[in-house]
């Protein structure tokens, strides 16, 4: 099916109702309307393309049957059962790579489409400003990928975020670190190479700071401007100071380039992090995955454990889309289940009645797909039990590899790159 401006799961549908301040819900649905705001050209369009095939996925084992995979919420039956059975309808929109364009799909899916939720919106730029928009419309936001740690810091109502944070992440990356430097590889000079976006300059400063809080400040800061067409100047930078262990906060068009431009330089850290995002998107593994082997990468999601929920639900992707299911796609598909979730607990498509379920949210791993101690929002809007290891790239897969108690494969080290 061609990316469109904006494209609505074929499902059966319910006349658009009228609003009264975007707030009044319809009655009785047949059909809920949820927005969808992901990047489906550009740049990210290979993340946020990975994203609705996930979504997609997900509606249709809501829409459907599937008691195989309880204890999963809205599993074992058809639709949302406090609601009749009613289907989930999704209207995804593109936010492209900006920000305003966001904004705008933001206020069309609330007082065009009449959605009764949105989810989304991939980068934190665009997340960002869509939220803003659901906020003023007093509309339940659900984000299950965006990192930056301002997204939760705004004093929202309506704004709940699934992931893991920037705090969560650089934890999880010194840890790791502390524990590799334990058997005797060196850690002493870490550096941070991150682009200028919301993400990336978030995402950097809060490593930065957990550092500076432990006595181990980050040595080299390294930016670059985001989708930019040349990282020469910066890897003969990091090729010259030589870090122990690099850090690279990219989306997939950036991170593909510093491989490429890493092959050309002859240039291999000892160690290589990917702070997911572009490093977990398909389109990475298959544009450079034989440059680079050994990569590090943060996940929530591991699906090698047979019988698991993420093993199901795998193996359902990979039927479906022909790859694997990458921590991006799940962190998304996620976010979409604990909103539909809310929704069926709800009993109604009003929005201050599903804001409410989200606050009460209490879902524990029995019940997730994602490697998540559960989820569980505090005050500010931010799953609190949102949790994340390490994976590497072997071949076409990333496997875990640390904390040893939940690997499923042995940590290998220097990074190998290329042959």
């Amino acid at each position: 099916m061609p990316v469109t401006r904006r494209t609505v799961l074929a499902l059966p549908v319910l006349a658009a109702p009228a609003i009264l301040g975007a707030r009044e819900a319809f009655a009785a649905p047949s059909a809920v309307k949820i927005g969808a705001v992901y990047p489906l050209t550009g740049p990210m369009a290979s993340a946020g393309d990975s994203s609705r095939a996930g979504i997609e996925l997900l509606i249709d084992l809501i829409n459907t049957p599937h008691p195989e995979l309880a204890p999963i919420p809205l599993m074992a039956e058809a639709g949302l059962p406090r609601l009749g059975g009613a289907k989930v309808e999704i209207v995804y929109t593109d936010g492209q790579n900006s920000p305003a364009v966001a904004q705008s799909d933001a206020l069309r899916l609330i007082t065009q489409d009449h959605v009764v939720a949105l989810n989304g919106a991939y980068q934190s730029g665009n997340t960002l400003t869509a939220s803003a928009v659901a906020e003023r419309y007093g509309i339940p936001f659900v984000n299950g990928e965006s990192v930056a740690a301002n997204l939760t810091e705004r004093g929202y109502k309506w704004f709940f975020r699934t992931t893991p944070i920037g705090p969560d992440i650089a934890a999880l990356y010194l840890d790791f670190l502390a524990s590799v430097g334990k058997t005797g590889v060196k850690v002493a000079k870490v550096a941070v190479v991150h682009d200028t976006s919301e993400y990336g300059v978030s995402v950097a400063n809060t490593i930065k700071q957990v550092a500076a809080s432990r006595q181990t400040p980050i040595a080299m800061d390294v930016s670059y401007t985001v989708s930019t067409s040349d990282v020469s100047a910066q890897v003969l930078k990091l090729k010259q100071a030589a870090p122990d262990a690099v850090i690279f906060i990219s989306y997939t068009s950036d991170a593909i380039l510093y491989m490429k431009t890493m092959q050309a330089q002859g240039y291999k850290p000892p160690i290589l992090i990917g702070d997911d995002s572009g490093f977990s998107d398909p389109s990475f593994i298959k544009a450079v995955g034989n440059l680079s082997q050994g990569v590090l990468d943060r996940s929530a999601f591991d699906g090698s454990k047979p019988g698991s929920n993420a093993a199901k639900i795998d193996a359902l992707y990979r039927k479906k889309t022909g790859r694997a299911l990458d921590d991006t796609t799940g962190r998304s598909m996620t976010g979409m289940l604990v909103l539909c979730d809310a929704i069926d607990r709800a009993g109604s498509t009003e929005p201050e009645k599903i804001r409410a379920a989200l606050s009460a949210t209490n879902l524990t791993p029995a019940q997730l797909f994602m490697g998540y101690k559960g989820v569980k929002f505090d005050a500010k809007g931010q799953n609190v039990l949102a949790s994340a290891l390490m994976v590497q790239l072997d071949g076409t897969d990333y496997r875990s590899v640390w904390p040893a108690a939940q690997a499923a494969a042995k940590l290998v080290l220097p990074f190998k790159g290329w042959s």
